[in-house]
């Protein structure tokens, strides 16, 4: 009777391992999602998707990969947080505090820039950080420019009892700073340029005086990259490939910052103006460098304690530790046993010595 018993079963169980075995390369996962939004660091992938190069990268490896343009920038990381894409631009710091401090294993997989210089703080009267005392500032709270503001006072000896700050939006900075009431903005690149083209904008302080801790970078699901890495190959080779053309001096690498200008919403020389503020990463081996100095730690753990402090660092966070911070070679900043942010070289490096 067990015998009788086992043939029927068995029977079902190899159908089923056959209608498995005869679906798997039908779901096998091969077409994949980057999200953007404008930025003078991350414009080269509009100009890698547009040229070809993407696509000549993503057939290399036997793939589809769709570059999506998005119009709101935390919108893109929110949606990258819920799995709607397979890797998305954002900054260090929103990376921790969005998709980290969601739960979302995630891994810069390429560093391509810091800023030097494109956030900044500006006042109509002062000279120096120590004249912002009593002042209100408008920024965009919990923000890069809010971090930009914390480690400016801190540096001089303030903290953010000494001023008011203002929730405004990016989109409405340049328009009101000509309001009388406005005494002081922080804000970043193209909106910096605009102000600082009137008589009464003075920059008490920018990203160039804290170089290395507002870093831009394409981040991917750890998940993700782990199961395919042939995604993480190909979004590297285009990626350098487009930096490669960037940095030459010929009718090539002017077509492509004119382009990258244009769409960004300004021209050549404007586009120029926001990479003369903005520390690229053209070679692989700078980036390589850059995750794997004893600086970047640091710089993850001012972050993590900012973030702690604005209460963003994550539902039951009960110290700026957290979550674990992975960086090449196994150190951890933060908890061990909830690493949920990582920096990876092993792309770049592939990139670097021509393996790609």
């Amino acid at each position: 009777m067990r015998t009788r018993l086992l043939k029927p079963f068995t029977g079902m169980m190899a159908l089923l391992l056959a209608l498995v075995a005869f679906a798997a390369p039908v779901q096998a996962k091969d077409k994949f999602t980057l999200a953007w939004s404008i930025y003078v660091g991350w414009m080269p992938w509009e100009y890698a998707e547009k040229n070809g190069i993407v696509k000549k990268w993503a057939d290399k490896y036997g793939i589809e990969i769709e570059v999506v343009r998005m119009n709101d920038y935390i919108e893109s990381i929110n949606q990258f947080t819920a799995g709607k894409f397979d890797a998305c631009m954002m900054t260090n710091m929103d990376a921790l505090t969005i998709p980290a401090a969601g739960g979302v294993d995630t891994t810069a997989l390429i560093v391509g820039d810091f800023s030097n210089g494109n956030d900044a703080i500006i006042v109509k009267e002062g000279e120096s950080v120590k004249d912002l005392a009593g002042k209100t500032l408008n920024l965009v709270e919990l923000s890069v420019s809010h971090y930009a503001l914390a480690r400016a006072l801190d540096m001089n000896g303030m903290s953010e009892q000494d001023v008011s700050v203002v929730n405004t939006s990016d989109a409405d900075m340049v328009s009101i700073y000509g309001t009388p009431d406005i005494e002081a903005v922080v804000t970043w690149n193209p909106m910096v340029g605009e102000i600082m083209e009137r008589d009464d904008a003075t920059i008490v302080f920018d990203s160039s005086q804290i170089p290395g801790e507002i870093i831009d970078m394409t981040m991917i699901n750890t998940e993700v990259l782990n199961e395919h890495p042939e995604f993480a190959k190909a979004l590297t080779g285009a990626w350098y490939e487009t930096m490669a053309i960037m940095s030459g001096d010929d009718e090539k690498a002017k077509a492509a910052k004119t382009m990258m200008g244009e769409e960004s919403g300004t021209d050549l020389a404007g586009y120029e103006a926001q990479l003369a503020a903005t520390k690229m990463f053209y070679s692989p081996q700078e980036a390589v460098d850059f995750v794997t100095s004893d600086a970047l730690p640091t710089t993850m753990e001012n972050v993590a304690t900012f973030s702690f402090e604005k209460g963003i660092l994550g539902e039951g966070a009960g110290s700026p530790e957290f979550i674990g911070i992975e960086f090449p070679g196994g150190k951890v900043y933060g908890d061990e046993n909830n690493i949920k942010m990582r920096y990876t070289d092993t792309y770049m490096k592939m990139a670097a010595d021509g393996k790609l």
